[in-house]
């Protein structure tokens, strides 16, 4: 039973026990899979399939059927609401190793993309909807994953309702920042990365233009806050000034 399984062979990526495409996957240190036991990773293993998506490519659509989950192994993921006429707006992100799916509904209700070159690892359905029946703990990470984009989701609500167009651009650059190097500190360090998104995905996310968008990029790069290279390439000098800049001092 899972209560009998030592926490060591969860966490160690040398455990033979544990499948080899599982042992060094963000997904199971860090992500819902971190809940399963050495067998139930084997068994899911036999069902996992992994895939490249290149940027722009559908991963769900929305209001259709699923039949598989994926954890995002790299890259990501833009979900999105569409309205009838077409209008559409960018409600989410989703980084490694998020569980990427509607668990306990069949039905997705937002539309995935892929913001960028992608990763999954995907499995059936119905093979993690019966692990969930037999791990408590399973369900758990689930739940706190459900809770994760909750909060994600006020965060984002509070910065398209009250905070002013540099705060907005200087909010997302620091979501970006923290989610690719999840051991800095919220207010040390440096960081570079590559925007996942396009200019206009960024206007979209955060209720801007992608005129408004670009002047505030370099208005946080006058000001020392962040770099750019090549267009796409930040480098965040200080994440403390960077965090400063997400609200009014």
């Amino acid at each position: 039973m899972e209560a009998d399984v030592p926490d060591d062979s969860r966490k160690d990526i040398h455990n033979s026990d544990v499948p080899v495409l599982c042992r060094a996957c963000e997904a199971r240190h860090r992500g819902v899979c971190g809940a399963l036991t050495p067998v139930q990773l084997s068994g899911l293993a036999k069902h996992t399939k992994k895939t490249n998506h290149v940027a722009d490519s559908e991963l769900l659509a929305s209001g259709e059927d699923s039949y598989h989950y994926s954890n995002v192994i790299k890259g990501v993921v833009k979900l999105t609401k569409l309205m009838a006429d077409g209008r559409q707006q960018i409600v989410g992100l989703q980084f490694s190793p998020d569980f990427l799916g509607r668990p306990f509904r069949k039905q997705n209700d937002s539309y995935a993309e892929a913001a960028n070159q992608v990763h999954l690892c995907s499995f059936p359905r119905t093979v993690l909807d019966d692990m969930v029946k037999q791990s408590p703990e399973l369900e758990h990470r689930l739940h706190q994953q459900a809770l994760k984009q909750l909060d994600e989701a006020r965060d984002l609500m509070l910065t398209l309702g009250r905070k002013t167009a540099s705060e907005k651009v200087a909010t997302f650059l620091h979501m970006i920042a923290i989610h690719k190097d999840p051991e800095l500190d919220d207010e040390s360090g440096q960081v570079e990365f590559e925007l996942p998104l396009k200019r206009a995905d960024i206007a979209d996310f955060l209720g801007l233009t992608i005129e408004t968008v670009s002047r505030q990029m370099t208005k946080l790069r006058k000001a020392g806050v962040i770099d750019i290279r090549n267009n796409r390439i930040i480098l965040v000098p200080d994440l403390e000034a960077l965090h400063d800049a997400c609200e009014a001092q």
